[in-house]
C-alpha cells in the first residue's frame, strides 16, 4: 500500500512538470484574484473574530479539509525531513501574519500597502542569494516599475500623500514581516523534493497551524464561539477553501515553473484587482489618477513574466 502510494507520489511529481507556461501564468492570475478577494472578505469578518484566532482557524480548518483528499490520493508522505522543511516554509507565513496582528494598533494602513509592494523585490534578492536565480536588466527594471505602479495605485496618483507619510514602529514591524514572506517562495523552490506539491501544501498548513497554536492558542478560550454570526462562518469557509488551500497550492505549484521572483511579482496585481472587486461590488469607479499606476503595473508584469532567464 505504501509502496503504491510512493509510486503515485513520484508519478505525480513528474506529471507536475508537464504543463505549459501559459497555463501556469493563468493559475497565478487566478491565485492573485483569489488573494485579492481575501482583503474584502477578511475586512468584513475581522470585527466578529480576533484576527490571530481567525488565522489559526483558517490554517487548521484548511489542513483538516485538505488532509483527507491528500491521504486518499497520495498518502500523507510523512517524514521528519518533510515536516522540518514545511515548518520552515510555514514559519515565514506565520511571521508575516503575526506582524500584521502587531501593527493593528498602529495607524499604518496606507504605509503597510506601500511596504508590501517591496515583497517581490525582497523575494528576488533572496532568490539571487539562495538559489542563484539571475534576472535580466529588463526584469530588474520591471520590478522597480512594479513598485512605482503599486505605490501610484495606493496613493491614487497623489504624490503629496506619499510625501506626507509619517512612519512609525508598526511600519518597522511590518517591514520585518515582509522580509519573512519574501523568503516564502525561494524556500519552496529550495526545499521541495520529489513529493507531490499537494503533500507539501498539506504539511505547510499543518505546521503553520502548530506555529499559530503556540503563539495564539491562549486566545481560543476568550472567544464566544456561540455568538459568531453565520456570515462570519461563511466568510471563514471561503477563506479556508479558496484563499488558503487553493492559493497556497497554486503558488507552491507554480514556483517550480516560474521561479520565486516571478511568482512573488504577481502580488503587484493585488491593488488593481481590489479596485476591480470594489467596482463589481458597487463601490464605484476609481479616480482617473489611478489608471496610469495600473498601466505601469501591467507593463511591468508583462516584461517580467515574458523575459527568459539566462
Amino acid at each position: 500500500m505504501n509502496l503504491q502510494r510512493n509510486n503515485v507520489n513520484l508519478q505525480a511529481g513528474q506529471k507536475e512538470k508537464t504543463h505549459s507556461l501559459s497555463f501556469i501564468h493563468l493559475l497565478m492570475v487566478i491565485a492573485a484574484a483569489l488573494v485579492s478577494t481575501s482583503f474584502t472578505v477578511g475586512a468584513a469578518i475581522t470585527a466578529e473574530l480576533d484576527p490571530a484566532v481567525l488565522t489559526l482557524v483558517r490554517f487548521s480548518l484548511a489542513a483538516c479539509l485538505f488532509g483527507p483528499w491528500v491521504y486518499f490520493k497520495y498518502g500523507l508522505g510523512f517524514s521528519f525531513s518533510l515536516f522540518f522543511r514545511c515548518a520552515l516554509i510555514s514559519g515565514c507565513l506565520v511571521v508575516f501574519f503575526c506582524s500584521m496582528f502587531l501593527v493593528l494598533c498602529y495607524p499604518s494602513a496606507l504605509n503597510i500597502s506601500v511596504i508590501f509592494a517591496l515583497v517581490p523585490s525582497i523575494s528576488g534578492v533572496y532568490a539571487l542569494v539562495i538559489l542563484g536565480e539571475r534576472l535580466h536588466k529588463e526584469q530588474l527594471l520591471a520590478l522597480a516599475c512594479g513598485v512605482i505602479g503599486v505605490v501610484w495605485v495606493v496613493f491614487r496618483g497623489d504624490l503629496s500623500q506619499l510625501i506626507a507619510l509619517e512612519w512609525n514602529r508598526g511600519d518597522v514591524i511590518f517591514l520585518g514581516g515582509c522580509f519573512a514572506i519574501g523568503l516564502y517562495t525561494p524556500l519552496v523552490k529550495l526545499l521541495h523534493r520529489e513529493e507531490s506539491m499537494a503533500i507539501m501544501t498539506f504539511w505547510v498548513l499543518v505546521t503553520g497551524s502548530l506555529w499559530l497554536l503556540l503563539i495564539t492558542g491562549s486566545r481560543l478560550t476568550t472567544v464566544d464561539w456561540a455568538v459568531v454570526p453565520t456570515y462570519a462562518w461563511l466568510g471563514i469557509v471561503y477563506l479556508v477553501v479558496f484563499t488558503t488551500i487553493v492559493t497556497f497550492f497554486l503558488t507552491q505549484y507554480s514556483v517550480s515553473y516560474l521561479g520565486p521572483t516571478r511568482v512573488a511579482a504577481y502580488s503587484y496585481l493585488y491593488p488593481g484587482l481590489v479596485l476591480v472587486i470594489d467596482l463589481v461590488l458597487g463601490h464605484g469607479l476609481p479616480p482617473l489618477g489611478v489608471i496610469p499606476g495600473v498601466f505601469i503595473v501591467l507593463v511591468a508584469m508583462f516584461v517580467l513574466q515574458n523575459m527568459k532567464d539566462d
